[in-house]
């Protein structure tokens, strides 16, 4: 038996039931809290039964009343949660502010709890290191949340690419722009709030931390290269002086593949402007996250297509991907809810063979490669010149 099986024998292995989940952060008052509740109960695989959801026991309690569930299973302190709670779960959500991930994870890895962590996993290298330092000497189940990837779309392109379709992958270029930090709220004519922690920089700027590993994420999934070295120039175009809104970077992959990333939280017109342009030697393809049930293909003949789901496809076809039928748009929390059942199908293969094996679910080393890659890019900026990343996986 491997460490931890054990525990297992107390909870739902291999059975039908409904997984057992517990949130960490993600009350009332989270900005994404809501979307992993509603997500991950969708297709009946998990159920929220318990959480510390904020330190404020009344945004715990009114979290509790709005979801229905047992008061007497909220708690105010996330270690008293751990404690109480480790038995009866099945894994825990940590939904926290990024900055405070570390500590929180490697105490539920001591406790032998299976974690999904909302990205990014943690707020420096030095942190992701100490995690990574932890799964080694006690192994145990991590899945990091990077939605994006949970689109059909998205995992129809990735698919295509991986058949030829596309030819050798000459050029990515990604982009997520956002407005939040020029945008005005009409009703209070001043700038539209944003979180605390998201107005402060660290080692690496928050806005890599937050949207920027979305892209590292996205093009690494959707072409499996790994990154050699990057230059980066990034800017202040906001009120937030000294913050880093706008980011460029450019990118050299092994293989010869080219990409370029941009982020940025100074760009109006954009609400989430998440936009993959791909381009091959055979094929190149856009889709816009606002537009996410449809992606345009341009073939090296001269013809050009737009699939949906109810195309010809690899696997957007599937039952898994229409819960209605095409004409009715999935979004993002049903990618959402395409990530959640992975990692139920990964947590389930891991209690039986102590490997986590599914493709669509990344841990600490995907995690670990993104904040080397934007270590990598601070440096960059610094200097004004490219700087090679170390020689790791993904």
């Amino acid at each position: 038996m491997s460490k931890g099986d054990d525990i297992w024998t107390l909870k739902t292995l291999g059975t039908p039931s409904q997984l057992q989940l517990g949130f960490i952060g993600g009350g009332l008052s989270s900005s994404i809290g809501r979307s992993h509740f509603s997500a991950c109960q969708m297709d009946s695989r998990w159920k929220v039964v318990s959480g510390c959801f904020s330190h404020s026991k009344e945004i715990g309690i009114a979290t509790a009343k709005a979801w229905h569930l047992s008061e007497n299973r909220v708690y105010e302190s996330w270690q008293q949660f751990i404690q109480s709670e480790k038995e009866k779960l099945d894994a825990v959500v940590v939904l926290a502010p990024s900055p405070n991930h570390s500590e929180i994870i490697i105490n539920l890895l001591k406790n032998n709890i299976p974690i999904i962590s909302e990205k990014p996993m943690v707020a420096t290298l030095k942190a992701a290191k100490l995690i990574h330092k932890s799964l080694d000497s006690s192994p145990g189940f991590l899945a990091v949340t990077y939605n994006y990837s949970g689109y059909p779309m998205v995992r129809e392109l990735k698919e295509r690419i991986k058949n030829g379709e596309f030819g050798d992958l000459i050029n990515l270029q990604f982009e997520m722009p956002q407005e939040v930090f020029l945008r005005i709220d009409p009703a209070t004519g001043q700038l539209v709030k944003s979180q605390n922690w998201r107005l402060k920089d660290g080692e690496i700027p928050t806005i890599c931390l937050d949207l920027g590993v979305h892209l590292h994420h996205l093009a690494y999934f959707i072409s499996g290269k790994r990154v050699l070295k990057t230059a980066a120039e990034f800017s202040n175009n906001s009120a937030h002086e000294g913050l880093i809104d706008d980011v460029m970077m450019w990118l050299k992959y092994e293989g010869g593949m080219k990409a370029s990333f941009w982020m940025s939280k100074s760009a109006l017109g954009h609400r989430n402007g998440l936009r993959l342009r791909v381009y091959g030697t055979k094929a190149s393809a856009e889709w816009l996250q606002s537009e996410p049930e449809d992606m345009r293909i341009s073939y090296n003949d001269g013809s050009r297509v737009i699939l949906d789901r109810a195309t010809t496809s690899i696997l957007c076809g599937d039952a898994r991907y229409n819960r209605y039928r095409a004409g009715h748009p999935s979004g993002f929390i049903e990618a959402f809810a395409n990530l959640y059942g992975d990692i139920a199908d990964d947590l389930i293969g891991y209690r039986q063979s102590g490997k986590q094996e599914n493709p669509f679910v990344f841990g600490i080393d995907h995690s670990l490669h993104g904040l080397e890659l934007f270590s990598a890019a601070v440096q960059a900026n610094n200097l004004n010149q490219w700087v090679d990343l170390p020689n790791t996986d993904s």
